[in-house]
């Protein structure tokens, strides 16, 4: 019986999952905004400042290459989390939530058909920036980029827990994305991506500290410079809490009407 629910459970997952990346295909507006927006500001920032990001000397990487990067990857999670968090109130408010919740799937197979789009997208998003940059901008040097999209990913999923909370909180789909917007984006500016959180004020330094992004940068960085995932235990450990405690908090206060 439990080999049966669990079948059941796959096969509505997969099914949802792939109901749901149909959806936001069809919605030119998101795929833009989530998957060619952020590839467009790499390409463009990359374009402008190209000839500074092989550094100084031959063979070394310079400040803009990597931090380019990040930021592009960092705005393509947050938009995925964005689009999680307006989708999630769109489909509360229009009563879908609902009616999904009547069905034999449970609600966490619902959910994680969600997490996934979001995730799957955003491993496109950043193959597509791979893709491009190595076609349009002058790196000479190779550049982990499978463990640099992992790195992107993980981070993409401790984020998307925070999502999940704002999601939950969100009264309308009107106010859902000013607030995660209002929340989200803030957070790059605080993530040690254009300022060292060692050189921030302490208020900032503990907001830096309890926010997904300031461990999500170092962790990119780190796969950028080919560094190892041991060596960022404590990033990864970070994420991990954060996740943990995200979704906590989210299961806890998730409304589905």
């Amino acid at each position: 019986m439990n080999m049966k629910t669990s079948a059941f459970s796959f096969r509505g997952l997969g099914a949802l999952t792939w109901l749901e990346t149909k959806i936001f295909l069809r919605e030119p507006l998101g795929v833009i905004g989530s998957v060619f927006v952020p590839v467009f500001v790499f390409l463009a920032i990359g374009r402008t400042f190209g000839g500074r990001m092989t550094g100084a000397e031959q063979g070394q990487r310079g400040l803009v290459g990597p931090d380019l990067a990040v930021f592009a990857a960092l705005l393509i999670s947050i938009s995925a989390v964005l689009s999680l968090v307006t989708i999630i109130a769109i489909y509360r408010e229009g009563g879908i939530l609902k009616r999904l919740r009547a069905t034999p799937l449970r609600p966490l197979t619902i959910l994680t058909a969600h997490v996934l789009v979001k995730l799957l997208f955003t491993a496109v998003t950043v193959t597509l920036m791979t893709l491009l940059g190595k076609r349009y901008l002058p790196v000479d040097i190779p550049i982990p980029w499978v463990a640099f999209t992992a790195a992107t990913l993980v981070s993409t999923l401790s984020i998307l827990s925070l999502g999940f909370v704002l999601a939950s909180v969100a009264p309308t789909a009107r106010f859902a994305q000013p607030i995660g917007t209002i929340v989200l984006y803030p957070m790059i500016g605080i993530s040690g991506l254009f300022m060292p959180i060692s050189q921030m004020s302490a208020p900032l330094r503990v907001v830096a500290r309890l926010m997904p992004a300031s461990y999500a940068v170092s962790l990119m960085r780190g796969a950028w410079h080919g560094d190892s995932w041991l060596s960022h235990g404590t990033d990864l450990a970070a994420l991990a809490i954060i996740f943990a405690l995200s979704t906590a908090v989210a299961v806890r206060v998730f409304r589905w009407e």
